[in-house]
């Protein structure tokens, strides 16, 4: 594949009306790791083109859930994106951004007044990848934890109550001896606000810490 004409396998420059072509560029682009290309998918992001704009992020994206390392020095166009209109964009940018957290933790944090805006203000998806990028975040230093955690557990205490489980387990890998005992204690104050079957979910998180 020419990096010079990568756009022309997008599905909108195909004239295809579904995720197909994206997630098969993203596979091939895995395959071949051309940082060229990739970094051509990146610059698309700023396309006044609506669609090619959102085709870049899906192939972006779905690079990073098979190989993050390829996306991972395009950090700054993800949080770019936390900043715009596009919600298509802005929940693809913090998809992209937790996929790589692990890999660039201080340089994500160093935005962290942007994620948590774009979180304050985002859709389901964009806050289901914040509260991740939060507890990874949270579990790479103390201070980034004593910054973010709060976060998550006040997050968990106002949420709807059908997103606690899940949420929950997202937050999981940030809980530690230290704060163990405030996540329980926020968790078992909204117990009685979750299904027989949440519960259930919740209880086994619970009493898996420390273990």
């Amino acid at each position: 594949m020419n990096s010079s004409d990568v756009l022309d396998n997008l599905a909108c420059s195909l004239g295809v009306n579904n995720e197909l072509p994206n997630i098969a560029l993203a596979a091939a682009l895995c395959e071949s790791k051309d940082a060229d290309a990739i970094s051509k998918i990146v610059d698309g992001l700023q396309s006044p083109d609506t669609a090619i704009a959102n085709d870049c992020i899906k192939v972006l994206y779905e690079i990073g859930e098979r190989n993050p390392g390829l996306i991972a020095d395009h950090y700054l166009s993800f949080i770019q994106l936390l900043q715009g209109k596009n919600n298509r964009l802005i929940w693809g940018g913090m998809t992209a951004l937790a996929q790589i957290v692990k890999l660039r933790p201080a340089e994500i944090y160093a935005h962290r007044n942007i994620l948590i805006s774009a979180y304050e203000s985002g859709s389901v998806i964009t806050v289901d990848q914040s509260i991740s990028i939060f507890a990874e975040l949270s579990r790479t230093s103390k201070e980034f934890e004593s910054c973010l955690f709060p976060i998550i557990l006040h997050h968990l205490e106002t949420c709807s109550p059908k997103e606690i489980p899940q949420h929950a387990q997202r937050a999981f890998i940030a809980v530690n001896e230290s704060n163990a005992a405030e996540f329980k204690a926020v968790l078992q104050k909204r117990m009685d606000l979750l299904t027989d079957l949440q519960q259930k979910r919740l209880k086994r998180l619970i009493h898996s810490i420390g273990r």
